[in-house]
């Protein structure tokens, strides 16, 4: 009597899937909707980039006599560890390039701050976007926009003026840049400096949430009439001149003849971050005021684009250092699928996640997602960023994303995740299962055991459930 056994094709695994779908499994793409679109008037994403480059080429000529000058193994960039370009760094690039050592310094630090160029320790390193520059778009915008972002670090703001009151005209300018997007054209900057007067006593009153009777008692250091905050009678005009200054040296504005006007970069830029809000105020499935971790299961059920909407809106009412923490945090949960749902909301953050994906590389059970998402942010097509991985980080999360399914997905879905495994047959895939210890290893090869059709196969996978279970 013969085995029933096979001993060829009905063990072999159907042609593999790249494993950068395999965290999609539970979540399957759709094709997207189309995105918003701009005024009427906003020059196309090529245009703007073009405009882009042609403000940055400055900082864009220092970040590439960085790269070849100051990589790993020659002469170090600064020398405080605070990414300050040293004296002699300095002078050399001046020599270099044909400049002061005043502008050199200028266009290092828009580099940085535009994410051109990286420093770690004395090292500097190119950044992402640099060597995406000149064939990227989207880098190139994002690259300004991080700028935009950081307009206030552009220009040190003018001595004299208490630390408060700089930090309350800085939070008061977004409303400021979204008047003169309204305006579509030259404002006065009379007109500017009294709605930032407005918008900042706003602030003021917002801060005294409780008001104290005369002679009642307050707590020790609270505002009141016998000691007034000290930035409520600081000028504002010096204040704005500086923030129309800073802002217009990044390219978002033209300044001048006392009047103000957004630049089409900044006028774009402006909008994107009112749509920002625009889809925090209108959250399909109110999630944000949850915690990462409750926002993460409400999208477990949403299409990949209603998915991506909210964690959009979820991190717009956000800062975005808090949100990425929060997300990763999760990520270091139980749950495989918020595992694989807290790096897709990763990928809608974009670079400023980047140093603390860098950092949870070391931690084994998101050292695969994490590898993913870097490869990905470096411009790896997302097909093929599964080469990232070695043959055991893939088999971990192949077994992570299997107990995702497991979880909540159905018995037909596990099944078919078999497809996203790296092994060509599944003897070999159970020895490598077996091999890479994953806590949930046992429980994924009941579920697929009990799940598949195949005696079989079933049969094998129940057996190396067991050798894992008994330790063998």
């Amino acid at each position: 009597m013969t085995s029933r056994i096979p001993r060829d094709s009905r063990l072999r695994l159907v042609r593999p899937r790249p494993l950068a779908a395999a965290p999609r499994a539970v979540n399957q793409r759709r094709p997207r909707r189309p995105a918003p679109r701009p005024p009427e008037g906003t020059p196309a994403p090529a245009e703007l980039a073009g405009m882009a480059r042609t403000g940055l080429a400055g900082p864009v000529r220092v970040a590439r006599w960085a790269d070849a000058a100051l990589g790993p193994g020659r002469d170090g960039a600064t020398g405080d560890g605070k990414a300050t370009l040293s004296d002699a760094t300095a002078e050399r690039a001046a020599a270099d390039l044909g400049l002061s050592a005043a502008q050199v310094r200028a266009d290092w630090d828009t580099a940085r701050l535009a994410g051109l160029v990286e420093v770690h320790g004395d090292d500097a390193r190119p950044g992402w976007r640099l060597r995406a520059w000149n064939r990227d778009d989207s880098a190139v915008l994002r690259g300004w926009v991080a700028l935009f972002d950081a307009w206030s670090l552009a220009c040190p703001e003018p001595a004299g003026h208490e630390p408060a009151a700089v930090a309350e005209v800085v939070s008061a300018m977004p409303q400021v840049l979204s008047f003169l997007q309204l305006s579509a054209g030259p404002v006065p900057v009379e007109q500017l400096l009294d709605l930032l007067q407005q918008r900042v006593t706003e602030l003021r009153t917002e801060r005294c949430e409780v008001s104290y009777e005369a002679g009642a008692e307050r707590p020790a250091g609270s505002p009141g009439p016998a000691d007034p905050a000290p930035a409520a009678d600081a000028p504002l005009a010096p204040l704005l001149d500086w923030a129309l200054g800073a802002l217009a040296s990044v390219g978002a504005l033209t300044y001048g003849d006392g009047q103000a006007t957004l630049t089409p970069l900044g006028s774009w830029a402006v909008w994107v971050k009112l749509e920002q809000i625009c889809v925090a105020a209108q959250s399909p499935a109110g999630n944000i005021e949850q915690s990462a971790e409750n926002m993460l299961r409400g999208c477990a059920q949403l299409r990949p684009n209603a998915a991506r909407a909210e964690y959009r809106a979820w991190l717009a009412a956000r800062t975005v250092g808090g949100a990425v923490t929060e997300l990763i945090d999760a990520a270091r949960g139980e749950d495989a699928l918020l595992r694989g749902l807290a790096f897709e909301a990763l990928r809608v953050v974009g670079a400023p996640a980047e140093p603390d994906v860098r950092a949870v590389v070391d931690e084994p059970a998101l050292r695969p997602y994490a590898l993913l998402w870097l490869a990905e942010h470096d411009g790896v097509d997302p097909e093929d960023a599964h080469e990232a991985l070695t043959r055991e980080e893939a088999t971990w999360l192949w077994v992570d994303t299997a107990a995702a399914v497991a979880d909540h997905g159905e018995a037909p879905m596990l099944v078919r995740h078999l497809e996203a495994a790296v092994q060509p047959t599944v003897p070999q895939l159970l020895d490598e299962v077996r091999a890479v210890g994953h806590p949930r290893t046992v429980q994924v090869l009941v579920a697929l055991a009990a799940a598949h059709p195949d005696p079989a196969l079933a049969k094998a996978v129940r057996r190396a459930a067991f050798q894992v279970h008994t330790g063998g």
